[in-house]
Parts: C-alpha cells; sequence; structure tokens
C-alpha cells in the first residue's frame, strides 16, 4: 500500500484514471471575492468528487489573533471529512479552478496530518469529458481526531525572530503594496521574498516543469525548506509553495497560517513595501 510519503504532491490525470478505483476527487473550490464554491460544484464537477467546504471544514472562525482563514478546530476537520466518506486510511485528490492553489490547502491539511493527498495537477482544466451537476454522496467514514503539527506550523512570533526564510505566496502587486482588497494595511513582512505562487503555473493552470521551478526558487535564494516559512493573505495559497517546494525535493517547511491577514492588523508591526510606495 501506498504511504503518504510515497505519494507526491501533485499527480497527473492520467495517474487519476490508473488509481480510479482507489481514490477519491475532492472538489475544493473557494473565491477570495465571495462568490461560491459549492454553486461552483453543483454547476458542473469531476464525475464522484465530493465537495470541500473551505469556509465550513477548513477555517476557524476569523479573528484578529490567527487572520481570516485560521486552522478550525482538529475536531472540526475530523467531522467534516468523515461526514463526506473521507477516512484516515483514503488517498484524496483535491482539485480547483485555479491551478490547485486553493485545493492546496487541503491537501496540506490532509498530508501534515499523515493521510495521503494530493493536487490534481491542472485541476478542472485539464478534464475534457462531461461534468456532472449530481452532488457525490459517500457514506461516512472514520477520521481520527489528531492534533495539527506544531513543527509544520509558525506563530506570528517566529516570523518576527528571525532566522526563517520568510517567503509570501501573493501576487507581486500586493506584496508591493500596490493594492489590496481584503486586508488593513497593504505591502508585505519587512525581509519577505516575493514567491507568488501562479508564477510557478504554466497559462494552462499545470506546474512549471521541473527545471522551471528550480530557476524559480533559485532566483528567489530558494534552496531548502528547511527553515522556511510560508505566508500568503491566510494560509491558503501558501500552502501551495509549501508543496512546490516538496515536489522540488526541498523539504518541509512550515505554514504561518495567519499571514497578512493576521501581521496587518497589527499597527504596530512595520510594513514592507515596492519600491516608490508609500503608505497611506
Amino acid at each position: 500500500m501506498m504511504t503518504s510519503s510515497q505519494l507526491p504532491p501533485f499527480v497527473s490525470l492520467d495517474w487519476c484514471r490508473e488509481h480510479q478505483e482507489s481514490i477519491i476527487l475532492a472538489d475544493a473550490r473557494w473565491y477570495l471575492d465571495g462568490s461560491s464554491g459549492r454553486e461552483a460544484y453543483d454547476q458542473g464537477h469531476l464525475p464522484g468528487a465530493v465537495f470541500v467546504d473551505l469556509d465550513r471544514w477548513l477555517s476557524g472562525d476569523a479573528s484578529g489573533r490567527g487572520g481570516r482563514n485560521p486552522l478550525p478546530e482538529p475536531r472540526v476537520f475530523s467531522e467534516g471529512m468523515a461526514s463526506l466518506g473521507i477516512g484516515d486510511s483514503d488517498v484524496v485528490i483535491a482539485y480547483d479552478d485555479a491551478g490547485g492553489v486553493i485545493a492546496a490547502r487541503l491537501v496540506w491539511m490532509l498530508r501534515v496530518t499523515g493521510r495521503r493527498a494530493a493536487l490534481l495537477d491542472g485541476g478542472l482544466a485539464v478534464y475534457e469529458g462531461e461534468l456532472e451537476s449530481a452532488a457525490a454522496i459517500r457514506k461516512a467514514a472514520d477520521f481520527a481526531v489528531r492534533p495539527w503539527p506544531e513543527a509544520r506550523l509558525a506563530e506570528l512570533s517566529d516570523v518576527l525572530g528571525g532566522g526563517a526564510v520568510i517567503i509570501d505566496a501573493r501576487n507581486r502587486e500586493r506584496f508591493e503594496g500596490c493594492q489590496d482588497p481584503v486586508d488593513p494595511r497593504p505591502g508585505h513582512i519587512p525581509g519577505a521574498i516575493s514567491f507568488p505562487c501562479r508564477e510557478n503555473l504554466d497559462p494552462t493552470g499545470r506546474l512549471l516543469p521541473l527545471e522551471q521551478l528550480h530557476r524559480n526558487a533559485s532566483r528567489a535564494g530558494i534552496d531548502s525548506a528547511a527553515a522556511l516559512i510560508s505566508y500568503c493573505g491566510s494560509g491558503v495559497t501558501a500552502c501551495h509553495n509549501l508543496l512546490t517546494l516538496e515536489h522540488l525535493g526541498m523539504g518541509e517547511g512550515r505554514l504561518f497560517v495567519g499571514g497578512w491577514s493576521q501581521y496587518s492588523l497589527a499597527k504596530e508591526l512595520p510594513v514592507g513595501l515596492g519600491p516608490g510606495k508609500k503608505l497611506a
């Protein structure tokens, strides 16, 4: 049986077809602008895929202390997965319609708690068959309550403490402070490296070839995830960067779940901006 360490963080559609009898497809679409991922799922999803609601099962309540999308209590995650028919021993392949940058949150959460999960490389766009509109219904499964591993998480104090390589998964405009549609202050954590997760994807939403991904990492000064902390607005797309670095054989970094949504609320903390930018 394939173990969690043997399952790569990204798999192809062909791989899914070869293993279709032993995997669970999970649709994890979610939109920053408030559009409904559930409605998108109901309009058409991969055959047999269950819908995983990020707001309900993959996030806790928003707060200044934990940011917009803190991790849920482990019992909530357990309840959600069990109710969807996802068990401890299942292999979950998650996708979205954004190249995996949203579904990465579910995959990361499953992998760090010892389950087998991967992203469908390219997501919904790679499937050329007929989509389904009827919701998939699976028998409830056993999904144990497991704590979030502290070694894979970073707190605000870790970000401020120095000694870590900090990467920002948001687009460069938000990093430089040109605009920020959702958080109270524009900019980035001082000293952080801009490493937009979407720049590791080609125009179709598939991961770039390994050599290009290595070049992207090298240009950003990243050669290992051992002392690395990944963040974004609220700990969602930052997971995609962590999975990408794991895909490159660089190891497992830490996730600062609160991200910019938490940091920017602390008005006493300094803000980094792009060249020529000033705080309003």
